[in-house]
């Protein structure tokens, strides 16, 4: 396992970089899957660019308007543990927090968990169901993309060779709001889980639901947005959830695996997305 590593001190410095080495460079943030993805012989860069040094990546800032932002070299620790991630959503740290250990959460960064693109990881779903966008450069310029278009299958993602995640935004929360990540393990803590659910919620004055956003995790192979559940939702009083949970088994894509069958983890996804939606509709 040889290549050359390079460390940019800008964002400028790592696009050139990216540009000169081509299909032969490789992004790492913390490394914690590029390192072992090279240990595995799956993954033979000639070159590695680290972004750890670049200040422009880092930090976890609220927005003008209520929002948040999460730079991509912050660590899932760090991520965790803010006090102005835990103001705008507990979900938010409560699925940053529910990643492997800490040790893992320590070095692991955001943009790189992102681009890794596993769907059993925990915190794509909870940006997904707080409707986050991903913010990225390359020399070509800035776009931004929401983050439910980010991940297209396993560990693929829709980025260019030549981008860079930046970070990541999330939008304010509307007043009213409630939401929360649930997360199935069948053996230990630090276990992916088998099946993951993050669900917000919002309700109308009369007290039917106005809005709902349900993403499930490591039941396909992306990121999954239960998009028929919140519609049979939308407009319907909390009384009509378990109806609207019979739907749930057709919206997930599981494959068979040692955390269970296909057939068992449709019918944990209904499951625990019931579970979840009594936490915020109660």
């Amino acid at each position: 396992m040889t290549f050359d590593y390079h460390e940019p001190r800008s964002l400028a410095e790592a696009l050139a970089l990216l540009d000169r080495y081509g299909d032969d460079a490789h992004l790492m943030a913390g490394g914690t899957a590029t390192v072992l993805l090279m240990r595995q012989g799956l993954l033979r860069p000639g070159h590695v660019i680290g972004l750890r040094a670049i200040d422009d990546l880092r930090g976890i800032t609220p927005t003008r308007d209520g929002g948040l932002r999460i730079g991509a070299t912050a660590t899932l620790r760090a991520v965790e543990r803010s006090p102005e991630a835990r103001m705008y959503s507990p979900a938010l740290t409560d699925a940053f927090a529910s990643v492997a250990t800490v040790r893992i959460r320590n070095q692991a960064m955001v943009g790189g968990n992102l681009a890794h693109a596993d769907p059993a990881q925990d915190p794509p779903p909870m940006l997904a169901a707080l409707n986050a966008t991903v913010s990225i450069r390359s020399s070509r310029g800035e776009r931004s993309l929401p983050i439910d278009e980010l991940a297209v299958d396993h560990f693929t993602t829709s980025l260019a060779h030549d981008e860079i995640i930046t970070g990541v935004v999330l939008p304010p929360i509307e007043p009213g709001s409630r939401e929360t990540y649930l997360k199935f393990l069948p053996k230990t803590a630090d276990d992916y889980a088998t099946v993951s659910v993050a669900a917000t919620l919002r309700f109308a004055p009369d007290g039917t639901i106005a809005e709902t956003r349900i993403v499930l995790g490591a039941v396909g192979p992306t990121p999954i947005r239960a998009r028929r559940v919140e519609d049979a939702l939308r407009g319907q009083p909390p009384s009509r959830v378990r109806d609207a949970l019979e739907l749930v088994p057709d919206e997930v894509d599981p494959i068979d695996d040692l955390r269970g069958s296909a057939a068992y983890k449709r019918e944990m996804a209904r499951v625990w997305t019931g579970r979840a939606l009594a936490r915020v509709t109660r």
